[in-house]
C-alpha cells in the first residue's frame, strides 16, 4: 500500500504524521520506505539527525522530490510492505505525481477553517487524479488539535460534509511530537509520550480497515 500525506497548504503536521506513521507500521512487523517528495527535506534531515544520535533504523527514508514519482514509487513498493510519502505544500507538479503514486491520500487539517478552506484547492487536484485512478481512496484526518474544543467540532462538521470522509483518530496538540522529533525518535520511543502514540497507533488501526486496492495499469 502507497500511502501519501498531502495539503496545498504548510505547516499542517505532513511530516510529523508521515514518520510517526511508517514507525508504528514498522514496529507491527512491516517494511517500510518513506519517500520525502519535500523540497524541504525535513524527513531526511530527521533520518541523518536518528543517525548521528546512534538510534537503529526502523524504516528506510530516500529523498525523490520529483515529478515523476508516479513512476518509481510503485517500483519500489515491490520491495516493502508499505510506502509512506510526505508530499511537498504547492507544488503542483510533485502534488499531481504523487497523487497518481498513491493508493491512499491523507489530507491532514488543522482545526481552523482556514485549513478548511485551503483544502478546497486539494480537492480539485484529487478530482483530476481520479480520472486517471478512480478506485484512488482518500480521507482527512484532523492534526495538532483538541477535540474537546468548539473549534475542533466546527472544522469536523465542514469536513463532513465534504468527499473524501473524514477519518474517525484525530491527532492532538502535543509537544511530545515535536521533542521526539529533534533527536530523531519517534513518538512511541518516548517514555512521556503515551497519549501521543496511542493517536498514532489508532490513526493506523483505521488506516489498515479501509478498502484499498491498485488496479493495474
Amino acid at each position: 500500500m502507497i500511502v501519501a500525506l498531502l495539503n496545498q497548504k504548510g505547516g499542517v503536521g505532513k511530516t510529523t504524521l508521515a514518520l510517526n506513521l511508517a514507525g508504528e507500521l514498522a514496529g507491527r512487523g512491516k517494511r517500510v520506505t518513506l519517500i520525502d517528495a519535500d523540497p524541504q527535506g525535513s524527513a531526511l534531515d530527521w533520518s541523518e539527525q536518528r543517525s548521528r544520535c546512534g538510534l537503529p533504523r526502523r524504516f528506510g527514508v530516500v529523498g525523490l522530490a520529483r515529478d515523476t514519482l508516479h513512476r518509481e514509487a510503485p517500483e519500489l513498493a515491490k520491495s516493502v510492505d508499505n510506502i509512506i510519502i510526505d508530499g511537498p505544500p504547492r507544488v503542483a507538479g510533485l502534488m499531481r505525481s504523487a497523487l497518481l503514486a498513491a493508493d491512499l491520500v491523507l489530507i491532514p487539517v488543522q482545526p481552523s477553517p482556514l485549513d478548511g478552506w485551503a483544502s478546497a484547492e486539494m480537492l480539485v487536484l484529487l478530482g483530476e487524479a481520479r480520472i486517471y485512478r478512480p478506485e484512488l481512496v482518500a480521507r482527512f484526518v484532523l492534526n495538532r488539535c483538541d477535540a474537546r474544543t468548539i473549534l475542533a467540532r466546527e472544522t469536523a462538521e465542514m469536513l463532513a460534509e465534504h468527499d473524501p470522509p473524514l477519518l474517525a483518530a484525530t491527532i492532538g496538540q502535543r509537544v511530545a511530537f515535536a521533542a521526539a522529533a529533534q533527536t530523531g525518535r519517534l513518538v512511541a520511543e518516548r517514555d512521556d509520550a503515551t497519549l501521543a502514540a496511542r493517536e498514532i497507533a489508532a490513526l493506523a488501526d483505521e488506516l489498515l480497515r479501509l478498502p484499498i486496492g491498485r488496479s493495474a495499469p
